[in-house]
């Protein structure tokens, strides 16, 4: 969770990562958003409805171990989706993404 972070956090300085629902939204239309990262404690409708935009454009969406309050103090927003529009950043944030979900099985 930590190499993640700080990519996420990288992403934000670099003006590469939307946070939220409705930031999501926009970057998907745009087609902007290259991937979604979601927080492990977002609500399943939320999560579901993520999934549902983000396959309707063809942009993966991950869940990650990141919690709302570790956005918060890492980001300064509590916010548990995060769009990376950058798209080296988030191939980067997919391969840190699947090995900490390797790591736990």
């Amino acid at each position: 969770m930590g190499k993640l972070m700080d990519l996420l956090t990288i992403c934000r300085k670099a003006g590469q990562l939307e946070l939220g629902f409705d930031p999501m939204k926009e970057a998907l239309s745009a087609g902007k958003a290259h991937a979604i990262i979601t927080a492990a404690d977002i609500s399943p409708k939320t999560e579901k409805e993520v999934r549902f935009f983000a396959e309707k454009k063809g942009v993966p969406a991950v869940r990650s171990e990141i919690t709302l309050d570790d956005a918060y103090m890492r980001l300064g927003k509590k916010a548990g989706i995060f769009t990376v529009c950058g798209e080296g950043f988030a191939k980067k944030a997919l391969e840190l993404t699947a090995a900490a979900n390797d790591s736990d099985q």
